[in-house]
């Protein structure tokens, strides 16, 4: 499974703005200076946050996006599923039923067992996804990161918030 590259794009962005403090906001301009891509294409993904309910925007020469829930509170799955949609990433077409050795007519009453383990799959790919929230990524990022660089990073945000 590949999934779009927006979805990196929103994990990031979000990751950022859950260390804005209390009515700042963060402009699509320094989301994308920040993370080195073309504005007009990381509006998109932001919009997709934005129509999720997941980030909050504001207009004007503050303006700019910040996040809707708090960090404790939106999942990984919350932003991918803004971006890619909610849907299973295996779709099932039965072909089992082209099967030249089947009888004709003869029709299975379940699903079939690939369709099932890709499902299950699928269900916990979600439960990790849904597991972990920005808050938890924030600890861990705060681990990963040399300080120097975590503080020259919202040190960097800050200025440019509204």
């Amino acid at each position: 499974m590949i999934l779009k590259s927006q979805v990196e794009w929103a994990l990031h962005c979000c990751a950022i703005l859950s260390g804005l403090p209390e009515g700042r906001y963060l402009s699509t301009k320094a989301l994308a200076e920040l993370h080195g891509l073309p504005k007009e294409y990381l509006s998109k993904a932001l919009q997709s946050l934005s129509q999720a309910g997941l980030v909050l925007t504001t207009l004007g020469p503050s303006g700019g996006y910040r996040l809707a829930k708090t960090p404790n509170e939106l999942t990984f799955l919350e932003i991918v599923e803004a971006v890619e949609g909610g849907g299973r990433t295996f779709v099932c077409n039965n072909i089992r039923a082209n099967n030249p050795c089947r009888p004709k007519g003869y029709c299975e009453s379940s699903p079939c067992a690939i369709a099932r383990i890709m499902w299950e799959a699928d269900e916990a790919w979600r439960a990790k996804l849904r597991s972990v929230t920005l808050a938890d990524l924030g600890e861990i990022l705060a681990q990963d990161i040399p300080p120097d660089i975590w503080k020259g990073t919202f040190e960097w945000v800050l200025k440019r918030a509204g």
